[in-house]
């Protein structure tokens, strides 16, 4: 016997454009959703989430929490929260994701490590994966992610990720696979005021997602940020603010598919 997911969560996953019907994106963190997930170049506390190769420049013990609400889908909420932990080898980051509803829901315990080599920063991330689907049961697997960042000038930076790795099976007996993915970036840092990057990603089994976003810091504490994706289309928006050892930010993304939606995120960091 093997693990199906209902057919009202595979509607839901479907409408989604951006995933297949066994799994939710786990790209996550207000900042990196307001710059469109353009997120390969980032080095903050959600590159656990995102490129793990970006833990490496945490400086400080931090603790971050996130919840994405989407209004016109309930069901497709998605919250996460991690911690990183600066090391004398390295950084290191444990975190916990979850998406869906007491019906079907997702999720996801990440345990990553990252260094900086020169000019160059890697990560590992491995995840357990849990899949909960009311009256079809449980499903947990796991899977391994590889990410790197290459400062190439003092304002120029390549990012590059690969989602799954190992390639993980969801389902024995169909052959069935939880998505693979390579993503691509690549950041322009004229001043220490402006960050334009632009990205693509690439499930192995659909069209790429095409990236393109900009984060201008008009003053040293607040940042204001915008982006799009092409396929499947949306825009996103969105602000963040310091205070002190705090971070507090706000995205807005829209799409025709799924309407508007927000996420709010805070960091916070311990000296």
């Amino acid at each position: 016997m093997y693990f199906k997911v209902p057919s009202i969560a595979v509607l839901f996953l479907c409408a989604q454009c951006e995933i297949n019907a066994q799994s939710i994106s786990t790209l996550i963190g207000a900042r990196a959703n307001a710059l469109a997930y353009g997120s390969s170049c980032l080095q903050d506390e959600w590159s656990l989430f995102n490129n793990v190769a970006g833990l490496a420049n945490i400086e400080q013990l931090s603790f971050n929490a996130t919840y994405d609400w989407r209004p016109a889908l309930p069901v497709g909420n998605r919250m996460a929260a991690g911690v990183s932990v600066p090391t004398s080898l390295g950084v290191a980051g444990i975190g916990f994701f979850r998406f869906g509803d007491d019906l079907y829901n997702e999720q996801l315990l990440s345990f990553g490590f990252a260094n900086q080599f020169g000019l160059a920063s890697l990560g590992m991330k491995v995840n357990y994966i849990q899949y909960n689907a009311e009256g079809f049961g449980r499903k947990g697997l796991v899977s391994v992610s590889l990410g790197g960042i290459a400062e190439l000038t003092s304002t120029l930076k390549i990012g590059a990720h690969i989602i799954n790795l190992n390639q993980a099976k969801l389902s024995s007996a169909e052959g069935e696979r939880i998505p693979t993915k390579l993503i691509l970036g690549m950041a322009f840092i004229p001043t220490e005021k402006v960050f334009v990057t632009a990205e693509v990603e690439k499930d192995i089994e659909y069209k790429p997602t095409w990236k393109a976003a900009l984060e201008y810091k008009p003053f040293k504490k607040a940042a204001f940020r915008t982006g799009f994706n092409i396929q499947p289309n949306a825009a996103f928006f969105g602000a963040g603010f310091i205070a002190k050892r705090m971070k507090i930010d706000y995205a807005l993304q829209y799409s025709v598919v799924i309407g508007a939606s927000h996420q709010a995120s805070v960091t916070y960091q311990l000296q």
